[in-house]
């Protein structure tokens, strides 16, 4: 039993959910699922994503197992409050993928919404490459009502996968990528490929 399945199935009202994990451990796949739930408990509903997310040259949301949602792609976080003026409705869920990408305005947005009556849901990594934490999550973490924290499998070892391991292209801390670019990893083969800052400041 997950953490969320122990939540009433259908919460209503203003409410903040985190769903964090590192790469391929199915956060988008479960921000589609609790969506889909949603709009069966004949909810509202509305997504977002960073529009630089554009792996899939599309305006969907994609999982890595290819379900896919239509949805908004904006520039900033504060172009999500414009997005749902501009629906017409207040809806009653919104969902936001890939969080993280965005600027810590989101925090706030999305505290403002969930002021407002509406139930957000978010989902992101949590630690970037070099496993520090990532963006705007820590905040979103701190601030939300209900924290989902997923695994992926290691290709390592087969064991939960906490990590994401870049494994092609530069030194970007912002790197838009699938598995030919990124590996999950436990830890201790991640400690293994990368020296985390909390060792290097032990020399």
């Amino acid at each position: 039993m997950t953490a969320y399945d122990r939540h009433p199935p259908h919460p209503v009202g203003g409410t903040i959910e985190v769903i964090a994990g590192p790469m391929f451990s199915g956060k988008t796949e479960e921000l589609l699922r609790r969506m889909r739930r949603a709009t069966l408990a004949k909810q509202s509903v509305g997504l977002v994503k960073p529009a630089r997310d554009d792996r899939h040259n599309t305006t969907d949301v994609v999982s890595h197992d290819a379900r896919r949602e239509p949805a908004m792609a904006v520039d900033r976080a504060e172009n999500i409050e414009q997005h749902i003026q501009g629906l017409g409705y207040t809806p009653d869920v919104i969902g936001v993928d890939e969080v993280q990408f965005f600027d810590l305005e989101v925090v706030d947005v999305c505290n403002r919404l969930a002021d407002a009556g509406i139930r957000v849901i978010v989902a992101g990594l949590d630690l970037d490459y070099l496993g520090r934490p990532f963006g705007p999550m820590p905040l979103l973490l701190a601030h939300a009502e209900y924290v989902t924290k997923l695994n992926a499998i290691c290709s390592k070892t087969g064991r939960p996968a906490h990590f994401s391991h870049r494994v092609g292209g530069g030194d970007e801390h912002v790197q838009i990528g699938g598995t030919e670019s990124y590996e999950a990893l436990s830890r201790d083969p991640y400690n293994a490929a990368v020296v985390r800052e909390h060792h290097r400041n032990e020399a």
